[in-house]
């Protein structure tokens, strides 16, 4: 695979904003169609933003009206904002695109930089994203002094937890010991050429995302680098570190089409004797 060029756009008082930024893709996305860049990864900060992939619901938008933008990536509904790692590969991949291939190296990236700062994650079955697990359920506190097996979440598919206080709240996950998301990904493919990507929290404001149904999921949260660290850490501490392991794998990924299964034949008809 060729060389894959890293294009710092802003962080801190230079934070990008989103409309801004998916312009930005836009252009290196037409421009990497056309072979006249190489495989490219924007890196940024963004303000407090919500946004929103293909198959967010209403009933997980913010309650309270606060504006959310509408994307053409997959997914739901997130938050990015100071402290978050962001990070936009626009790449071409042979076609028919591998989606759910180019999603596992993203997250293999990331799970290897949070590894060298300590802080061990994993892959969730069924969920996107790079997670830091949970204590087994047995070990976990009771939720607001009930029982495991009165938690509302297990029986109620509309329990929403932004109306039942704190206890619930997904920036209070690593105090229940749930699982809880590190990284977010949601990704689109285009004429073979991808955009959108990840979210790593490095030190964010944990708590915007209780105004929302993170990625749709009710009954786990999100953490941080710093978070789990127990200590304050930095995009600038952060951001070598995960270009390192981004150019890693993905340079060095043996890139495959999607394997797509040939039509069955159709039987053969003969005429019917008269």
């Amino acid at each position: 695979m060729s060389e894959l060029r890293f294009v710092r756009l802003g962080f801190g008082e230079e934070a990008v904003d989103y409309q801004e930024a998916w312009q930005k893709q836009r252009e290196v996305h037409a421009a990497r169609f056309e072979d006249t860049v190489p495989d490219t990864c924007l890196l940024l900060e963004h303000p407090p933003v919500y946004t929103a992939g293909r198959r967010t619901t209403e009933s997980e938008r913010p309650l309270d009206g606060t504006p959310v933008v509408d994307v053409d990536r997959g997914g739901k509904i997130t938050w990015h904002g100071p402290g978050q790692l962001v990070g936009y590969p626009i790449m071409k991949l042979p076609r028919p695109v591998d989606v759910v291939a180019h999603v596992r190296r993203l997250e293999d990236a990331l799970i290897r930089t949070a590894a060298e700062f300590g802080v061990e994650t994993s892959r969730v079955e069924g969920r996107s994203g790079v997670w830091v697990l949970g204590d087994p359920v047995e070990d976990r506190p009771a939720l607001g002094g009930l029982s495991l097996d009165l938690d509302p979440r297990l029986h109620d598919e509309e329990f929403d937890p932004r109306l039942d206080g704190p206890d619930y709240a997904p920036s209070n996950a690593g105090q229940r010991r749930e699982d809880r998301k590190l990284a977010a990904i949601g990704i689109r493919v285009a004429k073979g050429v991808t955009m959108h990507g990840f979210a790593l929290n490095v030190n964010p404001d944990n708590t915007w995302f209780d105004r929302i149904v993170p990625c749709g999921i009710r009954d786990a949260g999100v953490t941080s680098l710093s978070y789990e660290l127990g200590r304050g850490i930095t995009i600038a501490e952060v951001l070598p570190v995960a270009e390192k392991h981004l150019r890693d794998v993905l340079e060095n990924a043996d890139l495959a089409p999607r394997a797509v299964e040939a039509a069955a034949p159709e039987p053969s008809r003969t005429a019917a004797p008269a």
